[in-house]
Parts: C-alpha cells; structure tokens; sequence
C-alpha cells in the first residue's frame, strides 16, 4: 500500500514538472520574462532521535515513561539468524536443536503468539505494537497493546526474586539502575514460549537479563 501511494505521488509530481516545463518553454518563445528561482524550501528536522537533555524522574533516573514502539521485527521473527549474523550464534544442546529445526521445517506451526498467547520475555518487547511505560521508584508497569494485551510488572524495590514463584508465560522480573541504565532481571518463565517465529527454545530455567538506555 505505501509504493503504491508514493509511485502515486510520484506520477502526479512528474506530471507537474513537464507541465511547468512546458509552460517554460511558451513564455520564451513569446518573449514574456522568467519567473524568477524560488528558494528551496528548508528541510524539516527529523523526529528521531529527539534533541535535548535526558528527560528525568524527582529522584534523577532517566524517566522510561510514555509511549513507545518497539523497532525489533527482525529478532521476532528470527532472533537466532540474527544473533548468528551478528557471530554470537545460540549454543544449543541437541535436543533444543531438534526441536528448532522441526518447528523450522513445519513453517512455524503451533507458534504459541500466532493463538494470541503471551509471548514470554524478551519476545514480548519484540511483537509490532506499542507498549506503555509507567515508572514509579518502587515498581515499573509495561502494558502491551499486541501479544495478548497484558502488562508485566517490574519490581524496583530491592527485593530478590521470589523463591515460590510460579512458571507463567512472563515471570518475575526484578529491576535496579547502573547509572543511567535500567538493568532487569526476569526468571520463572514456562518453557511453551518461543523466543521468535523461528521457534527457538528454551527451558523454564531461562534467566533473562534486559538492559534499557534512552
């Protein structure tokens, strides 16, 4: 839908070049004078990425809230090509190989995400929808618009994680600040998750480490 709206755009622009060229060409030949060159209309600044300090919590952290669209369609479809082309391939046991390679072959069926269930951590900050931040000092919220429109909560308080915790499809996740870097923790996942489309595995002893930076 968008070439075909810019091959649109294209056509109507190019259309209005010949006929100014045209017309161009009738004023000289009846001697009229030229217009004279308008200047080039300045380029407008890009939105991203936005300029100005850091914008900051009461307590000096770097403030994680608001809206924001994730930028990482490749790692959900594909998270292994990608860390393998990057030269940090996944090291898989055999049977996490077998297993890949069987959900590769049946073109991805039975990805859990396909029937709108939660899709784990790190996955779900992959999905191509937005999410929303809300950040207190003690506990940080992220609600999902895709992936099955949950939140997952991210505890700030200093607590370790919970040692009757119970396998779901997000865990328990526990954050802390190394400066201005927001460090979370998450762990206590079940294993039906993919971690992409691609249907790398994982065992639910996976521990997940997130480091976000503005």
């Amino acid at each position: 839908m968008t070439n075909f709206q810019f091959r649109r755009a294209s056509g109507i622009g190019l259309a209005g070049l010949l006929l100014a060229g045209s017309s161009l060409a009738l004023a000289q030949t009846t001697g009229a004078p030229a217009a004279p060159p308008q200047p080039a209309a300045a380029k407008p600044k890009p939105s991203w990425p936005p300029e100005g300090p850091t914008p900051r919590t009461a307590d000096g952290k770097p403030d994680l809230t608001g809206n924001w669209a994730p930028n990482a369609i490749r790692e959900n479809v594909d998270l292994a090509g990608v860390l393998a082309a990057a030269g940090t391939p996944i090291p898989m046991l055999p049977e996490a190989a077998k297993i890949h390679q069987e959900r590769h072959d049946n073109l991805s069926k039975g990805d859990p995400e396909s029937y709108c269930l939660p899709p784990g951590v790190p996955r779900m900050s992959t999905t191509p929808y937005p999410w929303t931040i809300v950040q207190t000092p003690q506990l940080i919220v992220i609600v999902y618009e895709g992936g099955a429109h949950i939140w997952r909560k991210i505890f700030m308080d200093g607590r370790p994680h919970d040692p009757k915790v119970e396998y779901t499809w997000l865990g328990d996740s526990i954050g802390h600040w190394e400066g201005d870097t927001l460090v979370v923790e998450t762990v206590g996942q079940n294993d039906i998750s993919w971690l992409d489309e691609g249907g790398t595995p994982h065992s639910a002893d996976m521990k997940v480490t997130e480091r976000i930076r503005l």
